[in-house]
């Protein structure tokens, strides 16, 4: 599929003030102006943020009500419940503010709902589960903005309600005692896109604060909160890239014992936002996704080290599990597809009976990703169906489906993914219905876009620039790895790896030879031959080959040079 390269507009005047000022390349320079990150105090804090580059907590809507109602709490002894989510960002955020009210005295209790019986977010049966157990107060965590009926509910049989999100809040706010989310309509605190543990965060640095305790209360959580943070793909900018700096830098030497076997067993070495994002991310989304839900929470929790390790090696089974069930969603999903024109398809909307709920959305990015467009797959239960999709930029998913809304029971999420739910005898119809939006916004005319960083020649091949590169990390949403084109490379070798899949190259630059990788670019091996001069997309890294470092060029993608 061809790709379109888009590069980012060149201020030479910028790159050299920047370049001189902090004493950083042209290079690194003209990426951080590509992030916008160009004030002198945008870029102090995102090379080098410190624990003082926190916004004061009480700018967040009802905080000081929060605060003041959490420690009377405390003060009273109460009985106190967290209500939590399945995924990192939900298990993490719920550790965070359980530990941290332990330290308190508090013994709180907390219930994270199952994903594949009750879904995401508050219930009604939940909520009166929670009654029956004489709790006083209910902290929502990753959760509630949504829940007007839920805190309803509470109100009238009589329990306090704080709510801590990060999701948008619809017409109508929850009726809570206090609502602590930087996305509500009247927000005035400085970043809106803290993921919910961040918030979390945000409420115990200001309770810390309130009650006159050490900074290193609050901040000693910030390597779970780190975890929260990228795993949930929030923007890593601003008082993100705050909390995975530093947060990063705890993980490294932490002293949480399921999150340090987890590390362990996860087989990383390097502790970065790719140990996060496919080492622990996974394998405690696996346990909401299979529902396991506690598993993972009980993994933060614990001061054990035999549990932790038998906990972790559930934590592994489940997300093999995972991977299997993934797996053969995707090869019948395939199946299916074959017998469609699929080259002639504006989209895709597939169903399956049985398939697993837990792992569809996965499957459904796949699927997306594999042929470029908007995707939903539904699993069928006798007579309902629930479905999760993925889309690509440019097509508005929930648009979409507020279009065949007459075809749907439920439907929910935003431009990139959703989840819908409907009777068995609509699927045809929304299927057709869903084809005709796509084919009306022009999806074939929507290319994948891979944003360019700059054009790098030979003196940029070094372990050095590479090293550079590095102070950006973590990577993440709104902070993308850094892709380059180097022109006018002739290939002096090429092979396909792993029965075709990968894609292997030398390259050559006068005298100079560069080695390369394209992973899933197997097929390009057929395209290109010995001595053809191409332009290759990638990122820059370094090798760990043997005991030498190599830097080599990961390929995301070639066309020949002009």
């Amino acid at each position: 599929m061809n790709k379109k390269w888009e590069y980012y507009v060149s201020d030479d005047e910028k790159i050299n003030k920047i370049s001189n000022k902090f004493n950083v390349s042209k290079l690194l320079a003209k990426i951080l102006i590509n992030r916008e990150i160009e004030s002198d105090e945008q870029i102090k804090v995102f090379l080098n943020p410190t624990r003082n580059d926190f916004y004061d907590p009480f700018l967040m809507p009802d905080m000081e009500i929060a605060v003041n109602r959490i420690i009377k709490a405390i003060q009273s002894n109460e009985k106190v419940v967290i209500y939590g989510d399945y995924d990192v960002d939900g298990i993490t955020s719920t550790t965070v503010l359980k530990k941290f009210l332990a330290e308190r005295g508090l013994d709180v209790g907390y219930y994270i709902p199952n994903r594949l019986e009750e879904g995401y977010g508050l219930n009604k049966e939940a909520i009166q589960d929670i009654i029956d157990k004489n709790y006083t107060l209910m902290i929502t965590v990753d959760c509630g903005i949504s829940g007007v009926e839920e805190i309803e509910l509470c109100n009238k049989l009589g329990i306090d309600t704080i709510i801590t999100d990060h999701h948008e809040q619809l017409e109508e706010l929850p009726r809570a005692l206090a609502v602590i989310d930087a996305k509500r309509k009247d927000n005035k605190y400085p970043f809106r896109g803290l993921a919910g543990c961040g918030v979390v965060f945000k409420l115990i640095q200001a309770i810390s604060i309130k009650l006159g305790l050490d900074n290193k209360e609050y901040l000693k959580y910030l390597d779970i909160v780190c975890v929260g943070t990228i795993s949930d793909i929030v923007p890593l900018v601003d008082e993100n890239r705050v909390i995975a700096k530093l947060g990063l830098m705890l993980i490294a030497q932490t002293k949480n014992i399921g999150l340090k076997t987890l590390i362990i067993e996860s087989g990383y070495k390097k502790i970065d936002s790719n140990t996060i994002s496919f080492g622990i991310a996974p394998r405690i989304n696996a346990c909401g996704r299979m529902g396991y839900q506690n598993e993972a929470l009980n993994l933060f929790l614990t001061n054990n080290i035999e549990e932790a390790r038998e906990i972790t090696s559930k934590l592994n089974k489940y997300n093999i599990e995972r991977q299997a069930k993934e797996k053969e969603i995707f090869e019948q999903a395939i199946s299916k597809l074959e017998k469609e024109d699929v080259e002639k398809l504006n989209s895709i909307v597939l169903c399956g009976d049985n398939w697993h709920h837990g792992v569809i959305g996965i499957v459904a990015s796949k699927i997306a990703e594999k042929f470029f467009k908007p995707t939903i797959l539904i699993c069928f239960d006798k007579d309902e169906g629930k479905g999760s999709g993925r889309s690509l930029p440019g097509f508005d998913l929930h648009e979409a489906l507020v279009k065949s809304s007459k075809y749907l029971e439920k439907y929910g999420g935003h431009e990139m993914a959703v989840g819908v739910s409907l009777k068995k005898d609509m699927y045809n119809d929304f299927k057709k219905k869903f084809e005709e939006i796509a084919i009306s916004q022009n999806v074939k005319d929507i290319l994948p876009v891979i944003r360019i960083d700059g054009i790098i020649t030979s003196k940029d091949i070094t372990k050095e620039t590479v090293k550079e590169i590095q102070k950006l990390e973590p990577f993440g949403e709104k902070n993308k790895t850094p892709i380059f084109v180097y022109k006018n490379l002739k290939i002096d070798s090429i092979r396909a790896l792993s029965e075709g899949k990968h894609l292997k190259l030398t390259l050559k630059d006068d005298n100079l030879l560069i080695n390369a990788i394209g992973f899933n670019l197997g097929h390009l091996s057929e395209e290109y031959t010995l001595g053809d001069k191409i332009d290759v997309a990638g990122v820059l890294e370094i090798n760990n080959f043997g005991n030498q470092e190599i830097v080599q060029i990961n390929i995301k993608d070639i066309m020949k040079s002009i």
